[in-house]
């Protein structure tokens, strides 16, 4: 079974749940961007997901990426697929109209790579870096380097990469020794090995753009020493660069994702930035594709929900407990209480993290456009610090929750012949890259809470609250949860003065603690905008969100104070 969008729940979420056609109207770059151009928009995206990259996923899985001789090629049709992806204008749908984008709101892009991801991990990972590296070229790039690749970035005609990993140097790139050697031309040449290059060498564009991270002769230790430096694989003039694949990684997942080892011999490069600057312009890939590595995870549990929806709904074992069942239907797996607690919990899961990224997504484009200052200021604290915890918990999610999923196949999901068990591998590395789990945890107690003891989260959760009441919608125990978050940040905040280790020792229990807060924020939000004729479809994730999910927040609230003393 190939994996199939729903765009009405995406839609309703989008439109119903945040508002986001009357938000988005309001900014002045999308004036006209109604309801119904936004679900015309998410409707073709779905067509398009489900009848060319869906079908794809299985043998980009079971015959992967070819190395020979520094060559890559990608599996049947993945070229083809990429091909007719990027000429429908899909990788472009967010970016300016003056760098040949189509100029629509990041929250259809968010969209597209969530469907994307679910359908087919590995294909969309050539493509998952595309937006960062156009923001990266477009906000801190010489205008020679812009008119040169900043639109064949943004259409997507040629994909980029992000090289900073190197053998010694993972979450620590302060560690990084690539060199960058400056030459009389104001050109430099580069030198060193990268890996865990996501689409370092591949058929499926005719360029490549490398962004990499490397450090000047004079350059002083330690992340301030890195500068940033663009070197594609083909220049202008034709000639290729001294770029060289060495070898793809044999990989658990995503075998349909060539995963490279890349070195530098002296390869011809131009520095995009400022020297010492590197990694604040790189951050602005990273950011960008922590939101989209938070969506992988929310898609690829949707497709494990998909798949293990669909069999319980076909298998037929011994009859359920309970009354009121017909014959024809009381064997049904999906009958049984078990089977219905894994399903609908992982459902509540799918539409609360839907409902946290789109927000993020939608505070991305009021972050950029909203003329209040005030606003703007709101937005960014938003994307500060969900943006960590969505990535971290919905990552996590996807791996958890997709073995929970394929629980409900039994024997049938551990063999290959049913897809689920594929999901689980592809998703397992997104808990790792763009920043491990608990590199998220720690950004966000020691970056984010800490240094103000936690008002600026007491701030946005208070906002949240203010939302719902302005709504008429009953939140008594949110409020209860934000008021014991606004106790805890600070009192974590005092202990780490005098000792260092606390807050890392607790970061991932605030980070879900934080979490459950917004997952209950979004559920309320979903069963306050959901009208009646159509609640049966959300009323079971909500009360599993109740009874399964929600009483993690205690236990969380408990370990940390038990840490604290």
């Amino acid at each position: 079974m190939h994996y199939q969008p729903d765009t009405s729940d995406t839609f309703h979420l989008i439109s119903n749940v945040l508002g986001a056609p009357q938000a988005l109207q309001a900014l002045a770059p999308f004036a006209d961007t109604d309801a119904d151009l936004m679900q015309q928009v998410l409707e073709e995206a779905g067509k398009f997901v489900g009848q060319v990259i869906a079908p794809l996923n299985r043998d980009g899985d079971e015959i992967g990426c070819r190395f020979d001789a520094g060559k890559v090629t990608t599996p049947p049709g993945f070229r083809e697929a990429y091909q007719a992806f990027w000429q429908a204008g899909w990788p472009a749908l967010a970016a300016a109209s003056e760098d040949g984008g189509q100029g629509l709101p990041a929250v259809l892009e968010a969209v597209l790579y969530e469907n994307l991801s679910a359908a087919n991990h590995g294909w969309t990972m050539a493509p998952g870096l595309l937006h960062g590296a156009y923001e990266c070229i477009k906000h801190h790039a010489s205008n020679e380097l812009k008119s040169l690749y900043l639109q064949k970035v943004a259409t997507g005609e040629w994909l980029a990469t992000m090289c900073l990993t190197e053998p010694h140097a993972g979450s620590d790139l302060g560690l990084a020794r690539t060199k960058a050697v400056p030459q009389a031309d104001g050109t430099y040449l580069i030198s060193g090995t990268k890996i865990f290059i996501s689409g370092g060498e591949h058929d499926l564009t005719d360029n490549i753009v490398h962004l990499v991270l490397a450090r000047l002769p004079d350059a002083p230790p330690g992340p301030k020493g890195l500068s940033l430096f663009l070197v594609p694989k083909f220049y202008p003039d034709g000639s290729r660069s001294a770029v060289h694949c060495e070898r793809i990684e044999e990989k658990m997942g995503l075998h349909g994702s060539p995963t490279c080892v890349m070195r530098f011999d002296e390869a011809c490069g131009k520095i995009v930035g400022e020297p010492g600057k590197g990694l604040g312009a790189m951050f602005v890939m990273m950011n960008a594709a922590r939101l989209h590595v938070a969506l992988q995870g929310v898609g690829l549990l949707d497709a494990a929900w998909q798949k293990a929806d669909a069999y319980s709904k076909e298998r037929r074992q011994m009859r359920a407990p309970g009354r009121g069942k017909t014959a024809a239907e009381a064997d049904l797996i999906a009958e049984h209480p078990a089977m219905q607690r894994i399903l609908n919990t992982q459902r509540a899961w799918i539409d609360g993290g839907r409902v946290l990224a789109y927000r993020t997504a939608l505070e991305l484009d009021l972050l950029k456009h909203h003329p209040d200052a005030e606003r703007r200021e709101a937005a960014q604290r938003w994307c500060s610090l969900v943006t960590p915890v969505i990535k971290a918990a919905f990552t996590h999610q996807a791996f958890h929750g997709g073995s929970d999923c394929l629980q409900v196949f039994g024997g049938h999901g551990y063999v290959r012949e049913w897809g689920i068990e594929q999901v689980l591998r592809d998703a397992r590395v997104a808990m790792i890259y763009e920043g491990t789990n608990e590199i998220q945890a720690i950004d966000l107690v020691v970056r984010k809470l800490l240094p103000d003891g936690g008002a600026g989260l007491a701030a946005m959760l208070q906002d949240l609250c203010a939302e719902l009441q302005a709504q008429g919608v009953p939140h008594s125990h949110l409020r209860t949860q934000v008021d014991s978050l606004g106790a805890l940040i600070p009192a974590l905040a005092a202990a780490s003065k005098d000792q260092p280790e606390p807050p890392f020792w607790v970061a991932e229990d605030v980070l879900r603690a934080v979490l459950m807060a917004l997952m209950h924020w979004a559920w309320l939000k979903i069963s306050a905008s959901t009208p009646p004729a159509a609640s049966a479809r959300w009323t079971a994730p909500a009360q599993a969100l109740q009874n399964w999910v929600l009483p993690e927040f205690d236990m969380r609230v408990a370990i940390i104070k038990a840490r604290l003393g």
